[in-house]
């Protein structure tokens, strides 16, 4: 009865210590990441409750939606060949090999060893078999092995992987700024392009006017004043014609650097033939944020710096390890393989930390720290892009309003500078004001050239901001792979 008693308490132990071992194994020192909350409004200001339909899906490459081949063509050379994004690629891959190289630290390491010697003892020692010269074989596998008790591991694999979570987004913001930057260099090229259209139109116009005024002035019929206005006129013409060029050789050597294609050459071209994209829908829900690669890198970040906790906090605890050898030692090679030569051990061991003057203590609170740190920059993040967005969505909606009103105004200034020419012509005004119908004119046009740049430029950063697109149900962009 005793010897039953004492075989059923000792199979209860056998269970216990079983089940506090795989309790041990299962468990993960420091907390277990939540996503924070963070107060934000529904929807952006001044933007009008959501309406009933869906709104249509914007593609990743939203750039196709100015519908210009060039574009498209500097994008895709853009995304091969830029410094920057090749370089936040290279910080994917390091990320990457890191993760696989936590993960790997969580399986036992083998190792094989071999040696050989040939050596002789001391026949001076008395002992047995001294004087003697002998060989020695010796092929043997060894392993050790971490027992992730405390989760230390664990902790580490799970900071590695939103590490490289955190790159991949890093990517992705790289390749958002690239395309953003390209699109816009190309917008203001195609402006600057209109612009030097215009001029040109302008210098032609007056040095025609100055050549005229010349003319009435030999003939007697003109004065010399005239003619020196019309100078002054051609001569501004004349300069500003030479900045926007110098501005377009500037932004054409731009897009060369954002691109990779050193003395990149592009034909003129218009910005107002550039189609606009569709406009946001109304009532755009501000959860779209989540979306965004910088938000997202931001909590991954923070998902890294929380469980970076747990593997300070498990430096505290002792550590366990088992280590293995298994193989053949002979004193000749031919018998290194032979059964009687195998030899074998199983060990154990156990580091436990005693005194370190409060180092492994001041490496958690750095860490819980760093945590603090990581998480004020996720809200910070998200605070910011919600920003982003308000701005574009301010933007964008000012430029369309505006839009009407600058091709309104040019419309008028050209029909005052046609009845401005004709007064003129007829002696029923001076000089003086069809310079200033010329000049009023010349203005609107410029102006309803930057107008739509500012259209388009805003639409880039609607897109920008939104993450590519303004379909919450969409696939995130940069997810894992």
């Amino acid at each position: 009865m005793t010897c039953f008693a004492w075989t059923g308490r000792l199979k209860a132990w056998r269970r216990a210590a079983l089940a506090l071992v795989l309790a041990l194994a299962g468990c993960a020192l420091g907390p277990d990441y939540r996503r924070p909350a963070v107060e934000l409004p529904a929807r952006f200001p001044g933007e009008p409750a959501a309406t009933a339909e869906a709104p249509p899906a914007m593609p990743h490459r939203w750039w196709v939606q100015f519908e210009d081949a060039e574009l498209n063509r500097l994008m895709e050379l853009a995304l091969r060949h830029n410094s920057d994004l090749l370089q936040a690629a290279a910080r994917v891959e390091q990320a990457e090999a890191l993760l696989r190289q936590a993960r790997a630290a969580q399986w036992p390491g083998v190792d094989a060893e071999g040696a050989a010697s040939r050596g002789r003892s001391s026949a001076t020692t008395g002992l047995p078999g001294g004087g003697v010269t002998a060989n020695s074989f010796r092929l043997v596998a060894t392993t050790s092995f971490e027992i992730d008790f405390w989760g230390r591991l664990r902790r580490a694999s799970e900071a590695a992987r939103a590490q490289a979570l955190a790159s991949r987004y890093g990517h992705e913001v790289v390749r958002q700024t690239v395309a953003g930057l390209v699109a816009q260099s190309y917008f203001s090229l195609r402006a600057l392009d209109e612009q030097i259209a215009l001029t040109r139109e302008t210098l032609r116009t007056r040095e025609e006017a100055l050549r005229l005024l010349r003319l009435r002035l030999q003939s007697g019929a003109g004065g010399q004043l005239e003619v020196d206005q019309a100078e002054g006129l051609r001569a501004d013409a004349a300069l500003q014609l030479r900045e926007l060029e110098r501005q377009r050789a500037l932004a054409q050597s731009r897009l060369g650097l954002l691109t990779g294609q050193a003395g990149l050459a592009l034909a003129e071209g218009r910005v107002r033939s550039l189609p606009l994209p569709p406009a946001p829908p109304a009532g755009l829900p501000s959860s779209l944020l989540e979306r965004r690669p910088d938000v997202r890198q931001a909590e991954q970040l923070l998902v890294s710096a929380n469980a970076q906790i747990g593997v300070a906090k498990a430096a505290m605890f002792p550590t366990l390890s088992l280590t293995g050898l298994a193989g053949g030692q002979s004193a000749e090679l031919s018998d290194l393989l032979h059964s009687g030569s195998r030899i074998w051990s199983l060990g154990f061991g156990l580091t436990l930390p005693l005194f370190d003057a409060g180092r492994r203590l001041a490496q958690t609170e750095q860490a819980e720290a760093r945590q603090r740190e990581a998480l004020a920059a996720y809200q910070g993040a998200v605070q910011a892009a919600f920003k982003d967005v308000a701005d574009a969505l301010a933007n964008v909606h000012a430029a369309r309003e505006s839009q009407a009103e600058a091709e309104a105004g040019e419309r008028a200034a050209t029909r005052a500078l046609e009845l401005a020419h004709k007064r003129y012509n007829a002696g029923y005004s001076g000089y003086l004001e069809l310079l200033d119908a010329q000049r009023t004119a010349n203005s609107a046009r410029l102006l309803t050239v930057a107008n739509r740049q500012a259209q388009l430029a805003a639409t880039v950063e609607l897109f920008k901001a939104l993450g590519g697109g303004w379909r919450d149900d969409e696939p995130a962009i940069g997810a894992a792979r």
